[in-house]
């Protein structure tokens, strides 16, 4: 990539407190983007804004109610213009067949699903040229062969297919939309389940076992990618779902 691409461009990406989305911010800053950060909680975004003056953070609930629209509007506040949206916050809340109550999976569709619907309409107005990248899953692609957990790869799947359709949509007014569908990655998405450390360990080899690279990814190996979708030399690419999953779908 090239240093200083998107210099004077603005971005906004969403579950920045950690992982892949924390990762993401800071290689948009580093090569000259202004960054708005999102996510639920200060003192995280803080710490991905630390060391970076071209980080801006914005702690909300990105599925309440305008929530979409304060998120677009700070962008434009701080920048004065939007480029890029990153949708990358995702929750896990599992519950296995047998086990769901009405309403337990509210909180997964209106994060993975919902919150960058909302997002994508309020940023319009302002995306002229600009591009949308999602976070989806390879997972969606495949069985999940953990119970519960194939929720969360539905609203996923269902982000990769609203991504091929507002390419198509969005084209004629020059926007891209493109998504990144990552692996398993060593996150702190796994680690909020709740587990034990035995059960943790299980599901972290279970995981390896799905990947034919026999690893997890670092968030970095995915960062780099949505990074690289959004740069100006991927400007002939729309509709694209890059799987960055050390070959899990194909196993």
């Amino acid at each position: 990539m090239s240093e200083g691409q998107f210099e004077g461009k603005a971005v906004i990406v969403t579950g920045g407190g950690t992982g892949i989305g924390q990762v993401t911010a800071r290689e948009f800053a580093r090569q000259g983007a202004n960054v708005l950060v999102v996510g639920r909680t200060a003192v995280r975004l803080a710490e991905t804004a630390e060391g970076f003056a071209r980080i801006r953070p914005f702690a909300t609930d990105i599925t309440g109610a305008g929530a979409a629209e304060e998120i677009v509007a700070a962008a434009l506040a701080e920048f004065g213009r939007l480029d890029v949206l990153v949708n990358n916050a995702g929750i896990v809340d599992p519950a296995a067949l047998g086990e769901i109550k009405p309403g337990a999976f509210d909180g997964v569709v209106a994060t993975n699903l919902l919150a960058p619907v909302y997002l994508v309409q309020a940023a319009l107005p302002h995306l002229r040229d600009g591009v949308v990248v999602n976070v989806t899953t390879a997972i969606g692609q495949r069985g999940w062969p953990m119970a519960g957990r194939e929720f969360y790869a539905a609203t996923k799947a269902a982000l990769e297919s609203l991504t091929r359709s507002w390419a198509v949509q969005l084209a004629p007014q020059g926007i891209r939309v493109t998504a990144v569908a990552p692996g398993p990655v060593a996150t702190e998405i796994y680690a909020r389940e709740g587990l034990t450390a035995e059960q943790a360990q299980a599901q972290h080899a279970s995981l390896q076992a799905m990947v034919p690279l026999r690893r997890l990814a670092q968030p970095e190996e995915v960062a780099h990618w949505i990074v690289q979708l959004a740069s100006p030399a991927a400007a002939y690419l729309t509709g694209v779902v890059l799987p960055v999953d050390g070959g899990a779908v194909i196993a």
